[in-house]
Protein backbone atom coordinates (compact mmCIF):
# COMPACT_ATOMS: atom_id res chain seq x y z
CA UNK A 1 0.00 0.00 0.00
CA UNK A 2 2.85 2.66 0.57
CA UNK A 3 4.38 1.29 -2.64
CA UNK A 4 1.12 2.43 -4.35
CA UNK A 5 1.39 5.80 -2.55
CA UNK A 6 5.28 6.67 -3.02
CA UNK A 7 4.28 5.86 -7.01
CA UNK A 8 1.49 8.30 -6.40
CA UNK A 9 3.54 10.73 -5.26
CA UNK A 10 6.23 10.55 -7.42
CA UNK A 11 3.04 11.68 -10.27
CA UNK A 12 1.80 14.03 -8.60
CA UNK A 13 5.16 15.70 -8.00
CA UNK A 14 6.91 17.96 -10.58
CA UNK A 15 3.20 19.41 -11.14
CA UNK A 16 4.16 22.57 -8.26
CA UNK A 17 7.01 23.12 -9.99
CA UNK A 18 5.17 23.57 -13.43
CA UNK A 19 2.85 25.69 -11.64
CA UNK A 20 5.74 27.49 -10.21
CA UNK A 21 7.09 27.68 -13.45
CA UNK A 22 4.22 29.46 -15.33
CA UNK A 23 3.87 31.83 -11.95
CA UNK A 24 7.00 33.65 -13.03
CA UNK A 25 5.50 35.01 -16.16
CA UNK A 26 6.05 34.41 -19.54
CA UNK A 27 9.54 34.14 -20.98
CA UNK A 28 11.01 34.65 -24.72
CA UNK A 29 9.24 32.68 -27.40
CA UNK A 30 11.25 30.44 -29.92
CA UNK A 31 10.77 33.12 -32.48
CA UNK A 32 11.87 35.98 -30.16
CA UNK A 33 15.03 33.79 -29.17
CA UNK A 34 15.90 32.78 -32.91
CA UNK A 35 15.33 37.11 -34.25
CA UNK A 36 17.98 37.58 -30.59
CA UNK A 37 20.32 35.27 -32.06
CA UNK A 38 20.68 36.07 -35.32
CA UNK A 39 20.45 40.20 -34.47
CA UNK A 40 23.62 39.32 -31.99
CA UNK A 41 25.44 36.67 -35.07
CA UNK A 42 24.98 40.36 -37.37
CA UNK A 43 25.56 42.79 -35.28
CA UNK A 44 29.70 42.46 -35.82
CA UNK A 45 29.12 42.60 -39.69
CA UNK A 46 26.47 45.68 -39.68
CA UNK A 47 28.45 47.79 -37.16
CA UNK A 48 31.37 47.21 -39.33
CA UNK A 49 29.63 47.93 -42.49
CA UNK A 50 28.21 51.30 -41.34
CA UNK A 51 31.67 52.38 -39.22
CA UNK A 52 33.79 51.43 -42.67
CA UNK A 53 31.75 51.52 -45.33
CA UNK A 54 28.79 53.33 -45.02
CA UNK A 55 29.99 56.28 -42.96
CA UNK A 56 32.95 56.59 -44.96
CA UNK A 57 30.94 56.65 -48.14
CA UNK A 58 28.43 59.45 -46.73
CA UNK A 59 31.60 61.60 -45.87
CA UNK A 60 33.18 61.38 -49.10
CA UNK A 61 29.79 62.53 -50.82
CA UNK A 62 29.71 65.46 -48.24
CA UNK A 63 33.45 66.33 -48.92
CA UNK A 64 32.81 66.16 -53.12
CA UNK A 65 31.05 69.73 -52.22
CA UNK A 66 34.31 71.37 -50.82
CA UNK A 67 38.04 72.40 -52.04
CA UNK A 68 40.35 70.75 -49.67
CA UNK A 69 43.08 73.07 -49.25
CA UNK A 70 46.15 70.86 -46.99
CA UNK A 71 44.64 69.74 -43.74
CA UNK A 72 41.54 71.00 -42.07
CA UNK A 73 40.90 74.01 -44.29
CA UNK A 74 37.31 73.45 -46.27
CA UNK A 75 35.75 75.73 -48.83
CA UNK A 76 31.82 74.85 -50.28
CA UNK A 77 32.06 74.90 -53.88
CA UNK A 78 29.21 73.47 -54.44
CA UNK A 79 29.19 70.79 -57.87
CA UNK A 80 32.28 72.52 -59.03
CA UNK A 81 34.99 69.52 -58.50
CA UNK A 82 32.03 67.90 -60.80
CA UNK A 83 32.60 70.41 -63.37
CA UNK A 84 36.27 70.09 -62.47
CA UNK A 85 35.31 66.62 -63.63
CA UNK A 86 33.30 66.55 -66.71
CA UNK A 87 36.24 68.75 -68.29
CA UNK A 88 39.86 66.70 -66.91
CA UNK A 89 40.52 64.02 -70.05
CA UNK A 90 42.78 62.77 -67.96
CA UNK A 91 40.36 61.26 -65.78
CA UNK A 92 38.04 60.18 -68.89
CA UNK A 93 41.24 58.87 -70.24
CA UNK A 94 41.30 56.57 -66.92
CA UNK A 95 37.57 55.58 -67.10
CA UNK A 96 38.25 54.12 -71.03
CA UNK A 97 41.52 52.48 -69.41
CA UNK A 98 39.20 51.11 -66.53
CA UNK A 99 36.52 50.07 -69.03
CA UNK A 100 39.01 47.83 -71.26
CA UNK A 101 40.29 46.41 -67.96
CA UNK A 102 37.23 45.20 -67.22
CA UNK A 103 36.01 44.07 -70.24
CA UNK A 104 39.09 41.67 -70.62
CA UNK A 105 40.15 40.84 -67.24
CA UNK A 106 36.42 39.74 -66.12
CA UNK A 107 35.90 37.16 -68.89
CA UNK A 108 39.15 35.69 -68.69
CA UNK A 109 39.25 35.77 -64.77
CA UNK A 110 35.37 34.16 -65.27
CA UNK A 111 36.50 31.68 -67.83
CA UNK A 112 40.06 30.33 -66.48
CA UNK A 113 38.47 29.74 -62.90
CA UNK A 114 35.34 27.83 -64.17
CA UNK A 115 37.67 25.74 -66.21
CA UNK A 116 40.17 25.26 -62.72
CA UNK A 117 36.76 24.48 -61.35
CA UNK A 118 35.75 21.65 -63.44
CA UNK A 119 39.43 20.40 -63.74
CA UNK A 120 40.30 19.78 -59.57
CA UNK A 121 36.75 18.52 -59.25
CA UNK A 122 38.53 15.59 -60.76
CA UNK A 123 39.02 12.90 -58.58
CA UNK A 124 43.07 13.05 -59.54
CA UNK A 125 45.95 11.71 -57.64
CA UNK A 126 47.04 14.90 -55.46
CA UNK A 127 44.01 16.76 -56.43
CA UNK A 128 44.17 18.67 -52.78
CA UNK A 129 47.88 19.77 -53.79
CA UNK A 130 46.78 21.50 -56.99
CA UNK A 131 43.62 23.22 -55.13
CA UNK A 132 46.48 24.31 -52.71
CA UNK A 133 48.72 25.58 -55.36
CA UNK A 134 46.34 27.59 -57.37
CA UNK A 135 44.51 29.00 -54.14
CA UNK A 136 48.29 30.36 -52.42
CA UNK A 137 48.35 33.20 -54.78
CA UNK A 138 45.51 34.91 -53.61
CA UNK A 139 46.71 35.14 -50.05
CA UNK A 140 49.81 37.09 -51.15
CA UNK A 141 49.74 40.20 -50.34
CA UNK A 142 49.65 42.46 -53.86
CA UNK A 143 52.45 44.35 -52.74
CA UNK A 144 54.31 41.22 -52.49
CA UNK A 145 52.58 40.26 -56.00
CA UNK A 146 53.75 43.34 -57.86
CA UNK A 147 57.38 43.19 -56.65
CA UNK A 148 57.86 39.48 -57.96
CA UNK A 149 56.32 40.47 -61.03
CA UNK A 150 58.26 42.97 -61.67
CA UNK A 151 61.40 41.13 -61.47
CA UNK A 152 60.49 38.62 -63.76
CA UNK A 153 59.03 41.19 -66.42
CA UNK A 154 62.42 43.49 -65.95
CA UNK A 155 63.14 44.01 -70.21
CA UNK A 156 66.84 43.57 -68.80
CA UNK A 157 67.52 40.94 -66.03
CA UNK A 158 63.66 39.39 -66.43
CA UNK A 159 63.49 35.81 -65.86
CA UNK A 160 60.53 35.55 -68.76
CA UNK A 161 62.56 38.06 -71.83
CA UNK A 162 65.81 35.59 -70.61
CA UNK A 163 63.64 32.79 -71.30
CA UNK A 164 62.54 33.75 -74.51
CA UNK A 165 66.39 35.10 -75.62
CA UNK A 166 67.46 31.53 -74.74
CA UNK A 167 64.60 29.99 -76.43
CA UNK A 168 65.60 32.04 -79.51
CA UNK A 169 63.33 34.94 -79.19
CA UNK A 170 63.49 38.54 -78.92
CA UNK A 171 62.23 40.18 -75.61
CA UNK A 172 59.76 42.57 -75.06
CA UNK A 173 58.99 45.65 -73.27
CA UNK A 174 56.48 44.13 -71.42
CA UNK A 175 56.00 47.31 -68.80
CA UNK A 176 57.52 49.68 -70.97
CA UNK A 177 54.94 49.63 -73.69
CA UNK A 178 51.39 50.90 -72.63
CA UNK A 179 49.51 48.31 -74.24
CA UNK A 180 51.69 45.04 -73.23
CA UNK A 181 51.59 46.93 -69.39
CA UNK A 182 48.08 46.69 -69.54
CA UNK A 183 47.89 43.20 -70.51
CA UNK A 184 50.50 42.49 -67.94
CA UNK A 185 48.50 43.55 -65.11
CA UNK A 186 45.81 41.67 -66.36
CA UNK A 187 47.45 38.36 -66.67
CA UNK A 188 48.96 38.97 -63.09
CA UNK A 189 45.52 39.75 -61.80
CA UNK A 190 43.76 36.53 -63.28
CA UNK A 191 46.81 34.94 -61.65
CA UNK A 192 46.07 36.17 -58.04
CA UNK A 193 42.44 36.24 -58.69
CA UNK A 194 41.64 32.44 -60.17
CA UNK A 195 42.18 30.91 -57.05
CA UNK A 196 39.74 31.97 -55.09
CA UNK A 197 36.74 32.19 -57.90
CA UNK A 198 37.80 28.69 -58.50
CA UNK A 199 36.84 27.36 -54.85
CA UNK A 200 33.58 29.13 -55.09
CA UNK A 201 32.87 27.39 -59.05
CA UNK A 202 34.20 24.11 -57.10
CA UNK A 203 31.59 25.00 -54.06
CA UNK A 204 28.99 25.14 -56.69
CA UNK A 205 29.90 22.25 -58.46
CA UNK A 206 29.59 19.79 -55.90
CA UNK A 207 26.58 20.63 -54.88
CA UNK A 208 25.04 19.21 -58.02
CA UNK A 209 23.58 15.78 -57.20
CA UNK A 210 25.71 13.09 -59.11
CA UNK A 211 22.62 11.22 -60.13
CA UNK A 212 21.88 13.81 -62.86
CA UNK A 213 25.28 12.64 -64.28
CA UNK A 214 25.21 9.10 -63.98
CA UNK A 215 21.11 9.04 -65.96
CA UNK A 216 22.92 11.78 -68.22
CA UNK A 217 25.81 9.22 -68.71
CA UNK A 218 23.27 6.66 -68.98
CA UNK A 219 21.72 8.39 -71.99
CA UNK A 220 24.88 8.54 -73.98
CA UNK A 221 25.23 12.50 -73.42
CA UNK A 222 28.64 13.43 -74.25
CA UNK A 223 30.72 15.87 -72.22
CA UNK A 224 29.84 19.35 -73.42
CA UNK A 225 25.77 18.05 -73.83
CA UNK A 226 26.62 17.14 -69.78
CA UNK A 227 28.00 20.80 -69.36
CA UNK A 228 25.29 22.68 -71.46
CA UNK A 229 22.37 20.50 -70.10
CA UNK A 230 23.29 19.83 -66.48
CA UNK A 231 26.53 21.99 -64.96
CA UNK A 232 25.80 25.19 -66.90
CA UNK A 233 21.93 25.52 -65.78
CA UNK A 234 22.62 24.34 -61.98
CA UNK A 235 25.88 26.63 -61.74
CA UNK A 236 24.34 30.07 -62.78
CA UNK A 237 23.78 31.44 -59.32
CA UNK A 238 27.22 30.39 -58.25
CA UNK A 239 28.18 32.19 -62.05
CA UNK A 240 26.15 34.81 -61.12
CA UNK A 241 27.81 35.91 -57.75
CA UNK A 242 31.64 35.20 -59.13
CA UNK A 243 30.53 37.53 -62.46
CA UNK A 244 29.14 40.49 -60.24
CA UNK A 245 31.97 40.16 -57.40
CA UNK A 246 34.65 39.93 -60.28
CA UNK A 247 33.15 43.25 -61.74
CA UNK A 248 33.11 44.87 -58.73
CA UNK A 249 36.86 43.69 -57.75
CA UNK A 250 37.82 44.86 -61.29
CA UNK A 251 36.46 48.47 -60.91
CA UNK A 252 37.65 49.02 -57.33
CA UNK A 253 40.57 46.70 -56.83
CA UNK A 254 43.89 46.59 -57.96
CA UNK A 255 45.38 49.42 -56.69
CA UNK A 256 48.38 47.97 -54.98
CA UNK A 257 49.45 45.66 -57.63
CA UNK A 258 49.36 48.88 -60.42
CA UNK A 259 51.27 51.18 -58.09
CA UNK A 260 54.35 48.31 -57.36
CA UNK A 261 54.65 46.95 -61.10
CA UNK A 262 53.88 49.82 -63.27
CA UNK A 263 52.80 53.04 -61.08
CA UNK A 264 50.35 54.08 -63.81
CA UNK A 265 52.81 54.12 -66.46
CA UNK A 266 54.30 53.77 -69.21
CA UNK A 267 52.21 57.22 -70.40
CA UNK A 268 49.15 57.17 -68.06
CA UNK A 269 48.80 53.74 -69.90
CA UNK A 270 47.64 51.93 -66.87
CA UNK A 271 46.60 54.60 -64.61
CA UNK A 272 42.93 53.29 -64.58
CA UNK A 273 40.14 55.55 -62.77
CA UNK A 274 41.01 53.90 -59.02
CA UNK A 275 44.61 54.82 -59.40
CA UNK A 276 43.73 58.46 -60.36
CA UNK A 277 41.80 58.85 -57.81
CA UNK A 278 44.26 57.83 -55.27
CA UNK A 279 46.91 60.01 -56.82
CA UNK A 280 44.72 63.49 -56.42
CA UNK A 281 44.33 62.48 -53.35
CA UNK A 282 47.35 61.19 -51.65
CA UNK A 283 49.53 62.82 -54.41
CA UNK A 284 48.56 66.12 -55.45
CA UNK A 285 46.06 66.82 -51.79
CA UNK A 286 43.17 66.80 -54.16
CA UNK A 287 40.82 65.50 -50.93
CA UNK A 288 37.39 66.93 -52.40
CA UNK A 289 38.29 66.38 -56.03
CA UNK A 290 38.98 62.81 -55.42
CA UNK A 291 35.86 62.44 -53.38
CA UNK A 292 34.06 63.84 -56.19
CA UNK A 293 35.31 61.18 -58.88
CA UNK A 294 35.23 58.18 -56.21
CA UNK A 295 31.15 59.17 -55.64
CA UNK A 296 31.26 59.25 -59.43
CA UNK A 297 32.94 56.06 -59.76
CA UNK A 298 30.66 54.03 -56.95
CA UNK A 299 27.46 55.34 -59.54
CA UNK A 300 28.65 53.94 -62.66
CA UNK A 301 29.83 50.87 -60.47
CA UNK A 302 26.03 50.63 -59.32
CA UNK A 303 25.01 51.34 -62.10
CA UNK A 304 26.57 48.29 -63.78
CA UNK A 305 25.58 45.81 -60.95
CA UNK A 306 22.36 46.56 -61.77
CA UNK A 307 22.37 45.89 -65.48
CA UNK A 308 24.12 42.46 -64.02
CA UNK A 309 20.72 41.72 -61.75
CA UNK A 310 18.62 42.49 -64.45
CA UNK A 311 20.25 40.65 -67.13
CA UNK A 312 20.72 37.54 -65.36
CA UNK A 313 17.52 38.06 -63.42
CA UNK A 314 19.28 37.77 -60.10
CA UNK A 315 21.52 34.21 -61.03
CA UNK A 316 18.26 32.85 -62.30
CA UNK A 317 19.11 33.25 -65.83
CA UNK A 318 15.95 32.65 -66.92
CA UNK A 319 15.21 32.26 -70.85
CA UNK A 320 11.69 33.63 -70.70
CA UNK A 321 10.07 30.75 -69.60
Amino acid sequence: MSSVAAQERRRTGPAPARATASSEGPGLSRKHREWLAAGLFLAPDVLGLLVFVAVPMVLSIVLSFFQVSGFGSYEWIGLGNYRRMMNDPLFWDSMQITGLYVVILVPVLFCVSLGLGLLVKQKLPGVGVYRTALFLPYVISLVVVGVLWKFLLDEQTGVVNRAMRAAGFEGASWLGSPALALGCVIAVMVWVMMGYYMIIFLAGLQEIPQEFYEAARIDGAGPWTTFRTITWPLLRPTSFFVLLMSTVAAITGGLDLIFVLTNGGPANGTSVAIFYIYQQAFGFGEYGYASAMGSFLVLIMLAISAVIFKFTRGGRFDDGE
